[in-house]
Parts: C-alpha cells; sequence; structure tokens
C-alpha cells in the first residue's frame, strides 16, 4: 500500500497495491502496521456504509466535538466521489487549509482523516456506497456540526452538478465563529 500525503498536515491518501489476473484482483486496504509506520495511530472500532443517490449530492461538512472527534477512513465501493477535509484544529499549521481529492471504486483509493477535521463530500456518479472506518464509537445520535463553507467548497469539486444539500448542511454557519469556539486541538 502507498500512503500520499497531501497539502493538509494529517490528511493521507491511501493507494493499494492490487494483485491480480484473469480471474480478478486482491488489495491489501487497511494494516495497523503499515499505518503506524506512518505515523497513523488510530484503532478503527466501527465501519459505517453509506448509500448516496443523484450526482453532485452532498453530505457534509460534519465533524464530531471532543471528547467525540473521530479519526475516519474513508473508501468508494461504488461510483465516486469528491472527498473534502477541512483543518479545524485551533494551533494547526494547516488550520482552515482543505484537502480534497477524488475517491472512486476504479482505483480503490483510500482516505485518512485525522480526529480534528470536518469531512464532506459531493457524488460524481449516480450512486455511491461509501466505508466509513471511525476511531470512536458514538453510542448517541451524533452531534455532527455543519460548516458554512460546505456550498463552496462542494462547487469548487470537480462536479459540474448543482450542489443537492440537505437543509441542515445548506444552513449558513460562519466559519470563524464557529471554529474560534472549538475545543479541538491539533494534538501534534
Amino acid at each position: 500500500m502507498n500512503f500520499l500525503e497531501t497539502n493538509v498536515r494529517g490528511v493521507l491518501i491511501l493507494v493499494p497495491i492490487r494483485h491480480g489476473d484473469h480471474r480478478g484482483f486482491f488489495a491489501e486496504t487497511y494494516s495497523q502496521l503499515a499505518y503506524a509506520e506512518h505515523g497513523v495511530d488510530a484503532v478503527f472500532v466501527q465501519d459505517n456504509h453509506s448509500l448516496i443517490r443523484g450526482v453532485g449530492t452532498v453530505r457534509g461538512l460534519h465533524f464530531q466535538a471532543p471528547p467525540h472527534a473521530q479519526a475516519k477512513l474513508v473508501r468508494c465501493g461504488r461510483g465516486a466521489i469528491f472527498d473534502v477535509a477541512v483543518d479545524i484544529r485551533r494551533g494547526s499549521p494547516t488550520y482552515g487549509r482543505w484537502a480534497g481529492y477524488s475517491l472512486a471504486q476504479r482505483t480503490a483509493r483510500s482516505c485518512y482523516i485525522p480526529a480534528g477535521f470536518a469531512h464532506g463530500f459531493a457524488t460524481l456518479s449516480p450512486t455511491a456506497r461509501l466505508s466509513t472506518n471511525v476511531a470512536i464509537i458514538t453510542r448517541q445520535k451524533p452531534r455532527a456540526r455543519c460548516v458554512g463553507m460546505t456550498r463552496k467548497l462542494a462547487s469548487s469539486g470537480p462536479s459540474a452538478a448543482q450542489p443537492v444539500l440537505s437543509e441542515k448542511d445548506a444552513a449558513p454557519r460562519c466559519w470563524p465563529a464557529l471554529t474560534a469556539h472549538s475545543p479541538l486541538r491539533d494534538k501534534r
């Protein structure tokens, strides 16, 4: 597996090495040892599966506030998405910066997002299926908070479609006001 650094500290793109022949292929998509060798100490304890319909459908940007902040490993098992992570860790050298990458069934790439990031995505295909592994179990209904940059980031992705947002995700919120009071801190 190849680990690619991004322009935002801590966010990694993981590219599996496929071993295949006429019958198909095999690829390792997660190895706790390989992750640890690249500075990732998150232990994934829950796997979530999502089905999203419609090109341009946007989910996010969301984050869990401490003590429920979650590291995530996102993979698109069917279709394609434009995945976005925004650093909201006060004190981080990449605070406020975002990374956006296409994740698709055909490439099998994954994106590792550390705790302390807002996360969202837009679909690039008529349907998409996502697998998201998280490092903290949330037994309560998650209190994910929307960041008002959702529409701006969705429209800057590779999809030409008009973003389709939920009411909650479309609600305007001021980025500085939201993060100024955020207890999230850069742990490095």
